[in-house]
């Protein structure tokens, strides 16, 4: 794999601190064994990586070429690098900055203004390196994270941007630049492919480039049981300024990692102020495509409320849903819903996504382990929607310990979402859940 950077073609333009950094990488030398090779100390080593040393003397510059073994073109460039100073690197790093951005959403974000604002936060200030978002398949997962990479974006943060398997196709891609085919390669390079010798150095031309200030690398509905920690590891230690956010349906678990839950939308029990919940915002968005005509008055914000809270503020189950207003009215969908709101969970367009929803879900379910799987079943079979820990107790006869990690485990998976609706600070099985376990018990 070979990745350049525009302008870093000649020797007179290359930045000194990134050509060191290449080959220092390149035959896996840390910066003190550099520094040993060298007879050069640790601390000028970091100034020339990090461009704070712009013009070190000539015999620096020799001891640094001995201990990398370069040969005469390796080493005229180095030289090179070393006279020509920051100027080249000052117009790579604009450049730079301006590419790496993420891709464009196609529709604008509702409600997540919360969520949004802790991801950003977080990776923003760098107190977290690893920000695993998960939750169930079309919750809004690549939603959420495409609007704080734009967010860090704006902040100055370069971001790259890796779209996985898993990842819902909604957005535009940025092309075919360096920088995202760099970001597939990290991807790759995290999955266990690909050699550090080559993708080390093409990072650090990247990191080098952009100033050495923190990266952003999204890595979007991969599958975080094929990603390698050490791998991970390496990449962190050798780029401090390196922040991964990452999407799937399952923690990566591993050191270091901040797990952010993703829930559907807020979709609180009708009442007079429930009309102006995520979900509902949401569900009305979705309204105005399909029937720009309509215009809610108060009956049918009733009906929309309703409808979403049945349908548990489910991003990708309220937009299928929704779509089916092309050929039925508000009250008439809301029967349907209240009666069997399964079919309704395909798209009535036969969006790709959309349709997929109850099979997505379904495997979902399928991979969980028994224990799981059967009290899932049991909490679908039992009467009342909200069910509290102690009535997971009762069910199933466990510890309060044993209740409280499997609880956790499917509020992981996204199976369940909290629910205040009697008051307390209770739980729920999703509608599409309940859909997907029926449609298997039918089996």
């Amino acid at each position: 794999m070979t990745l350049t950077l525009p302008q870093q073609d000649s020797p007179a333009t290359a930045p000194l601190g990134s050509l060191i950094r290449r080959h220092r990488l390149r035959i896996g030398l840390t910066q003190r064994e550099l520094a040993d090779l060298s007879t050069i100390s640790v601390r000028a080593i970091r100034d020339l990586e990090k461009g704070k040393a712009q013009r070190p003397r000539t015999e620096t510059v020799r001891l640094i070429a001995d201990a990398l073994r370069l040969g005469p073109r390796s080493r005229t460039e180095l030289e090179a690098a070393a006279r020509g100073g920051s100027r080249a690197g000052d117009a790579v790093r604009r450049l730079s900055v301006e590419r790496a951005a993420p891709p464009v959403p196609l529709y604008p974000q509702v409600g997540r203004e919360a969520e949004t604002g802790v991801v950003v936060e977080e990776l923003g200030s760098g107190a977290e390196r690893l920000v695993t978002v998960v939750g169930l398949s079309g919750v809004g997962k690549t939603r959420l994270a495409l609007e704080a990479a734009a967010r860090l974006h704006d902040a100055g943060l370069p971001v790259l941007w890796h779209s996985g398997d898993g990842a819902a196709a909604d957005c535009l891609g940025a092309g075919e630049d360096p920088l995202p085919r760099l970001a597939d390669a990290c991807a790759r390079f995290l999955g266990g492919g690909g050699e550090a010798g080559n993708l080390l150095p093409e990072l650090a031309d990247v990191v080098e480039a952009i100033g050495g200030q923190g990266t952003v690398l999204v890595l979007d509905g991969v599958d975080t049981g094929s990603l390698d920690f050490g791998r991970l590891s390496r990449l962190l230690r050798e780029f401090p300024g390196l922040r991964l956010l990452i999407t799937g349906e399952r923690p990566w678990n591993v050191p270091g990692e901040r797990l952010f839950l993703l829930s559907p939308l807020e979709a609180p029990a009708p009442t007079a102020g429930s009309t102006d919940a995520a979900a509902v915002r949401f569900f009305l968005s979705q309204l105005r495509r399909v029937r720009p005509d309509i215009v809610p008055d108060e009956q049918a914000l009733a009906d929309v409320a309703w409808i979403c809270h049945r349908l548990d503020g489910h991003p990708a189950a309220l937009e299928a849903a929704a779509s089916w207003l092309a050929v039925c009215d508000l009250s008439t969908l809301r029967d349907i819903v209240e009666s069997d709101p399964a079919p309704l969970f395909d798209h009535l367009a036969g969006d790709p996504h959309g349709s997929r929803l109850q099979e997505r879900v379904g495997r979902t379910l399928a991979a969980l382990s028994d224990p799981y799987r059967t009290l899932v079943g049991d909490l679908c079979r039992a009467a009342g929607g909200e069910f509290l820990l102690q009535d997971v107790v009762r069910l199933t006869g466990r510890t309060l310990p044993e209740c409280g990690r499997l609880i956790r485990e499917l509020l992981i998976n996204g199976v369940i979402r909290s629910s205040a609706d009697s008051g307390r600070s209770g739980f729920r099985v999703l509608c599409v859940v309940r859909a997907a376990a029926d449609a298997t018990a039918a089996v």
